[in-house]
């Protein structure tokens, strides 16, 4: 590669200590937000693991084969299939591929192999600095959403909620994402009319739910609830003053999903929202059959004395398609008819 590791790892672990009490009042809280430049053929892809182990050689050679059908160049990160227990390696190893292809002049776009767990434990290890004056395209969801909305929070730099690089990239997949990373153009969202529902006369599947209805607009950001959840308080998320949040999750009991909006209710983020956006929770079961609460009444606890435009239902989540969209920048969301559009394109 075109740099010198000893250098890169010597400034960016000499930095550290500099960097956490210099970015504690972050970049993007002064809305001044920095966009990665657009994708084109030939534009070089770093694989990382920033999370969760990869097992297999052959899933290695799987996204490879996705990043070339895309016509763009795969590089592949030091320590890619490390391994330290569930974990990708060490996580100084771990943030030092992120440092490194932020570095790297051949790289516009980083892109993990899987989500997992383990973002959270290198968000201490990433050189912001660096990040911020060599703004990347850097994509992903679950997991990713902490090491997304640190970037965003740190740097100022817009990031992207979309695809793992073992995810379908089915036709729509692939679609949204050159959309959202090789044009340059706005996006907008809205669930998508099943074809089951063709034949009827009403909307059965991806129905939303509206909470409040309205129109609101305001910086967009979100993710996955309950590694979001977990780094309330840090450093590593922004104000939200403002913001609209969508948040989705998978596999967790109803009760699970209260305790964990009831967070962010004491720490006082929701009271700060200009609009609220839940996607799917995937497997979310409720807890005691009839002596649970239903999702439907645990937002409406939360989210409808907000009186924010608000809704439920969105196709954002752990399902396929996995849809690219910008987080950081300008959106108008309508509660009635669940559609976000964007003010802005994520990338110049």
């Amino acid at each position: 590669m075109s740099f010198n590791r000893r250098q890169l790892l010597t400034a960016s672990l000499g930095s550290l200590t500099f960097l956490t009490s210099l970015y504690s009042t972050a970049s993007a809280q002064n809305n001044s937000i920095i966009k990665p430049r657009k994708l084109k053929t030939g534009s070089g892809v770093g694989l990382v693991s920033p999370a969760g182990a990869t097992f297999r050689t052959e899933d290695i050679n799987i996204v490879q084969d996705a990043v070339k059908a895309l016509g763009l160049i795969p590089y592949l990160a030091d320590h890619i299939l490390d391994q330290y227990g569930y974990l990708a390696g060490k996580d100084q190893d771990r943030a030092n591929d992120i440092n490194q292809f932020f570095f790297d002049s051949n790289i516009d776009l980083i892109l993990p192999i899987r989500g997992g767990w383990g973002c959270s434990r290198i968000l201490p290890y990433l050189d912001y600095n660096l990040i911020k004056n060599n703004p990347k395209i850097i994509v992903g969801f679950s997991d990713l959403t902490t090491l997304l909305i640190a970037i965003y929070t740190q740097s100022g730099l817009v990031t992207f909620h979309g695809p793992n690089g073992l995810t379908s990239w089915r036709t729509k997949q692939v679609n949204s994402f050159k959309q959202a990373l090789f044009t340059g153009k706005k996006t907008s969202f809205q669930n998508e009319k099943d074809p089951d529902d063709n034949n009827r006369l009403m909307q059965v599947k991806n129905r939303i739910q509206t909470i409040t209805p309205g129109i609101a607009r305001g910086k967009i950001i979100g993710g996955n609830l309950s590694v979001l959840s977990a780094i309330i308080g840090s450093p590593y998320v922004p104000d939200f003053s403002g913001y609209v949040l969508f948040i989705e999750d998978v596999g967790e009991d109803i009760y699970r999903i209260d305790r964990m909006i009831t967070h962010l209710k004491v720490a006082g983020i929701l009271d700060k929202l200009s609009g609220f956006i839940f996607g799917e929770c995937t497997n979310c079961l409720p807890d005691g059959g009839y002596a649970s609460l239903t999702l439907k009444q645990v937002l409406n606890d939360h989210i409808k004395p907000l009186g924010i435009p608000a809704w439920m239902g969105a196709q954002i989540g752990h399902l396929e398609p996995v849809l690219t969209f910008p987080m950081g920048v300008e959106v108008e969301i309508n509660a009635n008819n669940g559609t976000i559009n964007y003010l802005e394109a994520g990338v110049i």
